[in-house]
């Protein structure tokens, strides 16, 4: 993958297994000066986040003072995780739980380090434990795992991510038989809230090879989460509509984030990307005027 580096503007990085992909990521970042992005971690990571941005608003909730129940220590749940944290989450407030069980200090079975950023110093052990008033339980992990029994332990006004492919943790309609005020989400595309990587992905690379990037950095990465939010809560675009016809996508909690069809992305991602690079100091090429760049890249769309 260095050896790259002279020809290529960036690179991503597709499915590397955990906890590798963690090694060959910071490895590369530290031998390479352009962007080395492994989209199954950071572009999860932007859309979950994207997505609790806005099911946060509507419950009235803000991310510091949130309790997170997570199952699945790969790849996509340490980066969602940790993008959650530089949200504002505190990470005394998150629980991470795997194939063998609570991540817990002292446990040895099946650790990382980069689980072991997140053991509690608890005697709880089991998902049944820890759920207790959760705001937000972000599954990664597989079909099955959350039960209405847990959903009725959960806060008020539960946010369920539901993620694991085909099956989710827990099927929306069961969540919302215990939790009628749930708000929801799958990486499912015949449910709403379809938390899809495409939605950032390839975009942040447009805005980050379009002002020659020398890293995507977190100030990058929170444009684009800031940028795909404030896209879903403005009106829909008609091509989207057109897209999507007899689904109903007015800002809400059954319509989070954008659709991946919705040719806006593009500008506010991109646009979003550029701006933080520009302004973090890792743009090679700074775009004097932003707007018209926006715009520009808009024209190329519709």
């Amino acid at each position: 993958v260095c050896a790259l580096e002279p020809t290529f503007g960036a690179i991503n990085l597709e499915d590397i297994k955990s906890p590798d992909c963690f090694v060959v990521e910071k490895l590369c970042r530290e031998r390479m000066n352009i962007p080395v992005f492994h989209d199954d971690q950071h572009g999860t990571a932007i859309v979950v986040s994207a997505a609790a941005t806005n099911a946060l608003r509507l419950c009235g909730k803000s991310f510091d003072d949130i309790k997170v129940v997570s199952t699945g220590g790969g790849a996509a749940g340490i980066a969602c995780l940790n993008m959650l944290l530089k949200m504002g989450v505190k990470r005394e407030n998150v629980w991470l739980g795997d194939i063998a069980g609570r991540v817990y200090e002292g446990r040895t079975e099946e650790m990382t380090e980069q689980k072991a950023e997140y053991a509690q110093a608890s005697d709880l052990r089991t998902l049944d434990e820890v759920i207790e008033g959760a705001d937000l339980f972000l599954g990664l992990s597989g079909p099955g795992v959350l039960t209405q029994d847990h959903v009725k332990k959960m806060a008020e006004k539960p946010i369920v991510f539901a993620l694991a492919n085909p099956t989710p943790e827990i099927l929306p309609d069961l969540v919302r038989e215990v939790a009628p005020g749930a708000i929801i989400a799958t990486g499912r595309s015949d449910f709403p809230n379809q938390v899809n990587n495409v939605l950032c992905f390839p975009f942040i690379f447009r805005g980050a090879l379009d002002v020659g990037a020398t890293d995507i950095n977190d100030a990058m990465k929170i444009g684009c989460v800031e940028g795909i939010a404030a896209l879903a809560r403005a009106t829909t675009s008609a091509e989207a509509a057109a897209a999507y016809r007899g689904e109903e996508m007015l800002f809400g909690p059954e319509y989070l984030i954008p659709k991946p069809f919705d040719p806006r992305l593009m500008g506010v991602v991109a646009s979003a990307v550029a701006r933080a690079a520009c302004d973090s100091g890792v743009a090679t090429r700074p775009i004097e005027d932003l707007e018209a760049y926006k715009e520009g890249l808009d024209a190329s769309v519709f």
